[in-house]
């Protein structure tokens, strides 16, 4: 499981995957949705601007990456 630093309350799926290089702007974010399984907390989403909130588990092609807050 690899954890995820975000600051704020929640980071949208589209600037996930952007943060994590998965995708290179938000215009590809339709086509790698329709080709990939993604779970937010076990259940799949489709949604390109999914709030994933601190606490929350994403998993995408078997890897599962956990949401902290940032480290001040």
């Amino acid at each position: 499981m690899k954890e995820i630093e975000i600051y704020g309350d929640y980071i949208q799926l589209d600037q996930f995957l952007k943060k994590e290089n998965m995708i290179s702007s938000g215009g590809e974010i339709g086509n790698f949705i329709e080709k990939h399984e993604i779970f937010v907390n076990g259940v799949i989403i489709k949604e390109k601007r999914k709030k994933i909130r601190i606490g929350d588990e994403l998993s995408l092609d078997g890897e599962v990456y956990r949401i902290i807050g940032a480290k001040k």
